[in-house]
């Protein structure tokens, strides 16, 4: 058993929001990593995607979704699972903070470049 106080999780901060790693193959011997994403107001996001199922929980604010099939609104509360290899993009007018939870190792593609990184948050 592990425990990862708040003083000890890993930040990582890009142009669009900040990462706060909570439990990671990494940071407390999980296969399964958990993040906090916070989104400042008036961002968005790279279109890319994930070669692992995404469960994202938006705790306050509110985010949309670009996928293939169209776009998706969700507000504080509301649970979207995203499955493997699914294109997006997440941008927020007001910003949000959500908890995310992913199968660990897990990959990112940016679809505009093409490159795939292992997201420092989830290793």
């Amino acid at each position: 058993m592990s425990v990862i106080r708040l003083a000890d999780a890993r930040r990582t901060e890009t142009p669009n929001a900040t990462m706060t790693t909570c439990a990671s193959p990494t940071q407390g011997g999980t296969g399964l990593s958990v993040w906090r994403v916070d989104m400042p107001p008036a961002r968005v996001g790279p279109r890319h995607a994930m070669d692992t199922e995404q469960v994202w929980t938006l705790l306050t604010g509110s985010a949309t979704v670009e996928l293939a099939a169209g776009e998706l609104s969700l507000g504080a509360g509301d649970t979207l699972v995203l499955p493997a290899d699914a294109p997006r993009r997440i941008r927020t007018d007001d910003g949000f903070t959500a908890v995310v939870a992913s199968p660990a190792p897990s990959l990112a593609v940016n679809l505009e470049t093409g490159d795939r990184v292992a997201p420092s948050w989830i290793v």
